[in-house]
C-alpha cells in the first residue's frame, strides 16, 4: 500500500495551477491579438432622422466594419434603413460623412461608404468552417461605448429567424457573446482575426442568446449591393399562406404532405400570372419538389 506524501500533492496542485495560468494567458493573448487586428476597422454609425421628421423619428446608432480601404462599410439594415443622414466615427476619433450604397432588409444587411481612403480593413473569413464551441469575439459600440469587446463561443449553427420583410434568414450563427443595443452591425470574429459574422440580434430579457448573419451570406449580399444597390432574387408574384389539408384528402390525391401553399393574390403580369395561377389555387410542388409551406 502506497501513501502519497503531502509534498507530492502540493507539487501536483502547483503544476495544475501553472497549467491553468498558462491557458488563461494564451486565451488572453488570442483575444488581444484579435482586437488589435480588427478593432481599427470597426466604426460607430450614427443614422440621422427618418422621413417624417421629429426627434423621435431617428434611425439610431450601431456599429459597422470596414471591408475595403476606400471606405466600404458593412452594417445591419435596421441600423440605417430609412435614414437621411449617415456618419461613421473611426477609432482614431474622426467622424466622416457616409452615403448608402445598398440596403437589404431581407438579410438585415447594408453597405455604406465613408468619404475617405486608405482606411484600415478587416479580413473576411468563412462561416461555413465554423464549429460549435469555437471561440468568437464581438467588437462594437453598445450604448455608445466605443470599441467594446465581448467574447464567447459559437452555441449553435444553422439557426433561422424572420427578417422585417417576412423572409427567413438561414444559417444564422448563435453565440453566447454579450451583445447590447449598439452592437448591431459589428463584426463577429474568430481566433485568427477573421470576420465570420455580422452581429444582428439578441433576444430581449434573455442572457447568452445572440445571433449573427454568417459572413458567407454577407459576401454575396455585398457583391449584389455593389453592382446595383439591391439584391436580385427570384420573384413569383403571389400572396400566399400555408394551408392544411384533410389527411384523407391528401392520401387520396397522393400528396407528399397534409398541407400546401394557398394562393391569396396574384400580381398583374407577374411570372405567376403568366403561368396561369389564380386566387384560391393550392401549390403542392414546384419543379417536381414538394411544397408544404410558404417558406418552402
Amino acid at each position: 500500500m502506497r501513501v502519497a506524501s503531502k509534498g507530492w500533492r502540493r507539487k501536483n496542485v502547483t503544476e495544475a495551477r501553472t497549467d491553468d495560468t498558462g491557458l488563461l494567458d494564451a486565451y488572453s493573448r488570442v483575444v488581444v491579438s484579435v482586437v488589435e487586428r480588427v478593432g481599427p476597422a470597426v466604426v460607430s454609425i450614427s443614422a440621422g432622422p427618418r422621413p417624417g421628421g421629429g426627434r423621435s423619428a431617428t434611425a439610431g446608432a450601431g456599429s459597422g466594419v470596414i471591408v475595403a480601404p476606400d471606405g466600404y462599410v458593412v452594417t445591419n439594415s435596421h441600423v440605417i434603413h430609412g435614414a437621411r443622414r449617415l456618419e461613421a466615427t473611426l477609432t482614431d476619433g474622426r467622424t466622416l460623412g457616409a452615403v448608402l450604397v445598398g440596403d437589404d432588409p431581407s438579410t438585415d444587411l447594408a453597405l455604406i461608404r465613408v468619404h475617405d481612403t486608405g482606411l484600415p480593413t478587416a479580413t473576411l473569413g468563412q462561416s461555413a468552417t465554423l464549429r460549435v464551441g469555437q471561440l468568437v469575439v464581438a467588437i462594437g459600440n453598445p450604448y455608445g461605448f466605443q470599441s467594446t469587446v465581448s467574447t464567447g463561443v459559437v452555441s449553435a449553427l444553422g439557426r433561422s429567424f424572420r427578417s422585417t420583410t417576412g423572409r427567413l434568414i438561414d444559417a444564422v450563427i448563435q453565440t453566447d457573446v454579450a451583445l447590447n443595443p449598439g452592437n448591431s452591425g459589428g463584426p463577429l470574429v474568430d481566433s485568427e482575426g477573421r470576420v465570420v459574422g455580422i452581429n444582428t440580434a439578441v433576444i430581449a430579457m434573455a442572457q447568452g442568446l445572440s445571433f449573427a448573419i454568417p459572413i458567407d451570406t454577407a459576401k454575396w449580399v455585398i457583391a449584389e449591393l455593389l453592382v446595383g444597390g439591391r439584391v436580385r432574387r427570384a420573384w413569383l408574384g403571389i400572396g400566399a399562406q400555408t394551408r392544411p389539408f384533410d389527411r384523407r384528402l391528401a392520401r387520396s390525391w397522393d400528396l407528399p404532405s397534409a398541407q400546401a401553399v394557398e394562393v391569396l393574390s396574384v400580381e398583374h403580369e407577374s411570372p405567376a400570372a403568366r403561368a396561369g395561377l389564380r386566387e384560391g389555387d393550392s401549390i403542392v410542388a414546384i419543379g417536381g419538389h414538394p411544397v408544404a409551406t410558404v417558406d418552402d
